[in-house]
């Protein structure tokens, strides 16, 4: 929700690189959410979820179910990665799941979100569902184990460190620009 402002309060990039979790956490022998799996962790996180929303002013409500199938999303997400209205996008979806308590996989809403934040509805759901993006996010799931991401959000630097959570998100930028 944050990523966009600061990091040109940092005089940095950011390329979005959309991809899925779940096959990310299939690969570790998870069926689902750890925060489903470990449920100490799990109160824990949505506790803390709605700390942060409050102290961003953000809307909060817990997704019923969750997770939810955000493949549609993912794939809307990676179609158009180098699309201006991206940022939007994904905002726009988190606000729709996490605010809103809606369910992501909902064609209809993801054209709405879509409308939205300017982008060419049809069009971007017609790519969301093309053989390209099929394969461009299984490449993107690949890339992202490569890179060692377990969790979202996740920011790569250039030089390759990972930093993990929305905590981590001003160190990543600083890291970044003193690189750069």
């Amino acid at each position: 929700m944050r990523i966009e402002a600061l990091a040109a309060d940092f005089g940095v990039s950011v390329a979005w690189r959309p991809f899925l979790l779940g096959p990310i956490f299939k690969k570790q022998g998870w069926n689902t959410s750890p925060f489903n799996l470990q449920p100490a962790k799990g109160r824990y996180m949505w506790c803390d979820m709605e700390r942060q929303c409050e102290r961003y002013g953000l809307p909060f409500q817990m997704p019923s179910p969750f997770p939810q199938n955000g493949l549609l999303a993912a794939r809307i997400a990676f179609a158009g990665r180098d699309q201006p209205w991206i940022g939007a996008f994904s905002r726009a979806v988190y606000i729709a799941e996490f605010g809103q308590g809606l369910e992501i996989e909902d064609e209809a809403l993801m054209a709405d979100l879509l409308i939205e934040v300017g982008a060419p509805a049809k069009q971007a759901l017609a790519d969301a569902v093309s053989p390209e993006t099929k394969i461009g996010l299984r490449a993107a799931v690949s890339e992202a184990e490569k890179l060692g991401i377990f969790g979202a959000p996740s920011f790569v630097a250039p030089n390759g460190a990972l930093f993990w959570g929305d905590d981590r998100l001003e160190q990543a930028l600083e890291t970044v620009r003193a690189s750069a």
